[in-house]
């Protein structure tokens, strides 16, 4: 089960509607350890352990010369400066010049080669987390809001390759400039150098205690970041229902609330990581100082050249800059540690739906389907299904009737592998859909539900969805079986008009045809029709019903029915109530029974004219 915090639950939407709780704030997850996180990327980065070693090479060719260049800038002082050697001087200019010149390209180059490499690393980790989205069970995408996960895919890889390719090359840098201007001063003059390291225990006090503030404070950021997209992406998908019920305000409301989480966590983390700036900016200064005076005073008494002491006082500008260079890179270090653990919870959520080591494959599926004493609930305390059995012939159509919530399209769902059942079992051909591969029994499936979802694609790639190899002849005739290739042509661009985001540029009813359309083309063994023409009219309904007879012929179908024509025609009507059968037999004999299914008759069914 996931161990993320789930924030979209039943009592939560009330509250979200009427203004008081953002979504995504319902819990605050605990802090994961930033280490372990830092351990979890560096994999990420292995395949490219020879450019990695490159960009070290240029690294510590541009922080060498940048060592040298104030070494210059002394020579030039002592030697020739107060000799009055112009020729000197001009070489020695010229010198330093290109000096700052390799250097530069040094570090353009270790950029360039770093930034590279990072896209790469963090193409797999995006696509690592994507792929691990999809072996997900629906019961994770049930308890998880879409702009939540969408904000773990963006802003939190985000934050990591901004860390990476912006900061591991400054940071090599600094910690290689630290070493090598510290190794430098020893050399030129110990009593200086020590004075040098006064700055550092007192940068490593205030650096420590300000990232224990902006850990915290980016990772809650990146909190409510994710909870702002949910509340968006809710908000966008939902405009229907938001502007039916005239929730625009209170829509506004979440909104703001959640926009106002996310002002403040930025205001705490920042201002934290901000200062640390001009905190470093005052030890600097304070080390020029300090340099200044002891090494005046050494020069009176003879133990320092001016020369040297410029030297030092250059060494202690490039000393305190990488420590505020390392100071600036906690802000982008500290988002990035908070995205990873982000992105590494989701990754840490098993798959609950899994195929057994011994899965077997499924071929060529016949249809015979039985339920034996099946046992399931969404919550393992509240059973949806009570110790329900079922056997479904190859071939035959069985139609699911029956009230609402009484687990009619849970059977379809266990059917499909979208849950697992708890207990009991569920086979397809005498053989455990458990032991069968989930690739190859949902092949051998074919779905047409209520929610048509269609893709921003064109018609004829939304059709191919059911069957990717199929041709573009292939296509159109399942559009022509399901009564959906005489709209269909009627289209700005025929076949290849492009739909819009969920299809918004056609009719429900046009939607649910190319739905069926869709089905037809997968040719399944097993068909699934989840109330599957509740939003075509009786008119249409009509023109269709013979092809989804014709598609049903041979098939094993189940078919969740509101209409009394689909029930006439199924071979047997089986009544659920809460979970369990009630009643079984055709149209005419449990009319005759008078019982559950003939009160459901009277008050659904009675008066339809087909």
């Amino acid at each position: 089960m996931s161990n993320l915090p789930v924030t979209t639950r039943p009592n939560d939407l009330r509250s979200r509607m009427q203004g008081r709780m953002p979504a995504g704030a319902a819990r605050i997850e605990k802090a994961q350890n930033p280490r372990h996180a830092l351990l979890r990327l560096l994999p990420y980065l292995r395949p490219y352990r020879g450019a990695l070693l490159g960009v070290l090479a240029l690294v510590l060719t541009y922080t060498l010369l940048g060592l040298v260049a104030p070494y210059l800038l002394g020579v030039a002082i002592d030697r020739f400066i107060s000799q009055r050697d112009a020729a000197g001087l001009a070489r020695t200019a010229l010198t330093m010049l290109g000096v700052y010149a390799a250097a530069n390209l040094s570090q353009a180059a270790a950029n360039w080669v770093m930034a590279n490499l990072s896209q790469r690393a963090l193409q797999g980790l995006r696509r690592e987390l994507f792929a691990h989205l999809q072996s997900l069970s629906l019961r994770f995408f049930d308890t998880h809001p879409a702009g939540e996960l969408m904000s773990r895919l963006t802003n939190d890889i985000e934050a990591v390759n901004q860390a990476i390719s912006q900061n591991v090359t400054a940071l090599l840098a600094s910690v290689l400039s630290l070493v090598g201007i510290l190794a430098a001063m020893f050399i030129l003059n110990p009593w200086l150098a020590l004075a040098t390291l006064i700055i550092v225990p007192l940068t490593y006090w205030f650096t420590e205690f300000v990232a224990r503030y902006t850990r915290k404070g980016f990772r809650d950021l990146q909190q409510h970041l994710g909870g702002l997209n949910g509340v968006m992406e809710e908000a966008i998908s939902g405009q229907k229902v938001v502007k039916a019920f005239r929730r625009n305000d209170s829509v506004l409301e979440a909104f703001r609330q959640q926009n106002q989480a996310v002002y403040q966590a930025g205001v705490y983390a920042n201002s934290y990581a901000l200062l640390l700036m001009p905190l470093t900016s005052v030890l600097g200064n304070f080390f020029v100082i300090v340099l200044a005076g002891l090494g005046g005073w050494l020069a009176l008494l003879g133990l320092a050249s001016v020369g040297t002491i410029a030297t030092f006082i250059q060494y202690g500008q490039n000393f305190t800059q990488p420590i505020r260079q390392l100071a600036n890179m906690y802000n982008a270090i500290q988002a990035a540690l908070a995205g990873a653990e982000r992105v590494f919870q989701v990754m840490d959520v098993r798959a609950e739906v899994e195929d057994a080591p011994e899965a077997q494959p499924l071929r060529a599926a016949q249809g015979h389907v039985r339920f034996e004493h099946v046992r399931f609930g969404y919550h393992s305390d509240h059973p949806v299904l009570h110790d329900f059995s079922l056997e479904v012939p190859a071939g035959q159509t069985i139609a699911l009737v029956g009230p609402t919530g009484a687990g009619k399209t849970t059977i379809i769902n266990l059917l499909t592998r979208f849950y697992d059942i708890q207990s009991g079992q569920i086979s397809v051909d005498g053989v455990d859909i458990r032991q069968i591969r989930k690739a190859d029994l949902r092949r051998q499936l074919g779905l047409v539900l209520q929610d048509t979802f269609l893709f921003a694609d064109t018609v004829m790639e939304n059709i191919r969805y059911g069957r990717l190899e199929a041709s573009d002849e292939e296509v159109m005739r399942a559009a022509r079986l399901a009564d959906a290739d005489h709209f269909i042509r009627q289209l700005p661009q025929g076949y290849e008009t492009r739909l819009s985001e969920r299809a918004n540029n056609l009719s429900q009813g046009q939607r649910q045809l190319l739905a069926i359309a869709r089905a037809i083309l997968a040719d399944p063994a097993i068909l699934i029709l989840d109330e599957a023409t509740s939003s075509v009219d009786t008119r249409t309904e009509l023109r269709i019903q013979k092809s989804l007879l014709r598609l049903m012929e041979g098939r094993t179908s189940f078919v969740i029915a509101h209409r009394l024509s689909t029930i006439r025609d199924a071979d047997r009507v089986v009544v659920i109530n809460d979970g369990q059968i009630v009643e079984q037999g055709s149209h005419p004999q449990l009319l005759a029974a008078r019982g559950f299914y003939h009160h459901l008759y009277l008050s659904q069914f009675k008066g339809q004219t087909i």
